[in-house]
């Protein structure tokens, strides 16, 4: 039976102002639409008033300027969508993994790990790894050479970490993910291409997001860094030498060529492409699928995405476009006949 908590209660632990409490208990966290009695929802903008009415969750979180949408019970808050996501996190506690090494676990006997680690079951720890206090291993990781992973880290089930990479504190790598692959490096002679070996590697700082099947390459010469507090989705690519910006936030399916630098604080929607060596500034917003073919130096929304149409239509347009050179001379030519006839009058 799941445990249930009074608004009070979670109140106390991750503050809030209770109004209208009759004594409900919650014990999970819901939408609106599918909430039953026993969830707490949360309404983040008046547009969602309807939705608000017929709910029947049992509690709601809100605004002060959203109290008097609902005489039910409530707890004000400044952010609601924020405090929605503790209130998840408090009433579904991660399970504890057992301390300990298990036994098919392949360990080398130069690694350094520390007693209060969780390693699972078939995990490869190469030599030299050094694995600090509190981190958790699933089931199935290989963990090269030289890799150091910082306190409180946990590393989901199948993540490949290659040698001479670091993990920060607190970071949470998904399953498949694979952190210090080769980066594409290729030089041509006599026809052929020559691998280029890339002898760098990846620094992750602390607190960083890294989503299922998400790669990040090595760098050539020096590391490819994520910077503290990054939030990957899931099959994102990041190339060699990128250096992605403290707390910037990137959606699925994004890829970033090698040798670009992302400022901080930004967001880039799903499936954009960065193209490489070029900067991008701090707060830069990215919409989704679009490609940034140059640097973009002043903080603001961009977009690179054509309209969205009917085939029929797009056709249409697309034949528009390749005629557009020819529609600029005529535009050209015309404005000079008509700065010539005026000249006439």
């Amino acid at each position: 039976m799941c445990k249930q908590y009074s608004l009070e209660a979670i109140a106390q632990a991750l503050g809030g102002l209770v109004v209208d409490d009759n004594g409900v208990m919650v014990h999970r966290v819901s939408s609106l639409v599918n909430a039953k009695a026993g969830d707490i929802a949360f309404i983040n903008d008046t547009k969602y008033q309807k939705t608000l009415v017929s709910s029947e969750a049992s509690a709601f979180i809100l605004k002060q300027a959203h109290a008097h949408l609902t005489t039910q019970p409530k707890i004000i808050v400044e952010n609601p969508y924020a405090y929605f996501a503790k209130v998840s996190a408090f009433l579904n506690p991660q399970a504890v993994s057992p301390v300990g090494v298990a036994a098919s676990a392949v360990v080398h006997q130069s690694a350094k790990i520390s007693p209060t680690c969780s390693i699972g079951e078939l995990v490869v720890i190469g030599e030299n790894v050094v694995i600090a206090d509190g981190v958790v291993i699933h089931s199935g990781c290989v963990i090269e050479h030289d890799v150091v992973i910082a306190e409180g880290s946990c590393l989901e089930p199948n993540v490949v970490i290659k040698h001479h990479c670091e993990i920060g504190q607190n970071c949470h790598v998904f399953s498949g993910a694979v952190i210090g692959s080769d980066g594409f490096g290729y030089a041509q002679e006599a026809g052929q291409w020559l691998k280029i070996p890339q002898v760098g590697g990846v620094i992750i700082q602390n607190d960083v997001d890294i989503g299922a099947n998400t790669t990040i390459d090595r760098g050539a010469l020096d590391d490819t860094v994520v910077e503290q507090g990054v939030k990957l989705d899931n099959l994102v690519q990041i190339g060699h030498n990128c250096i992605i910006g403290a707390h910037t936030v990137i959606a699925g399916c994004v890829g970033i060529a090698g040798s670009a630098k992302v400022g901080r604080f930004c967001k880039i929607g799903g499936a954009a492409m960065i193209l490489g060596h070029l900067e991008i500034a701090d707060n830069v917003t990215i919409s989704p699928g679009s490609m940034i073919t140059r640097s973009l130096t002043v903080a603001d929304t961009y977009t690179a995405l054509m309209p969205f149409q009917t085939h029929k239509a797009w056709l249409n347009t697309a034949a528009k476009i390749r005629h557009l050179d020819v529609l600029a001379d005529k535009v050209k030519q015309l404005e000079k006949e008509l700065t010539q006839l005026k000249s006439k009058l």
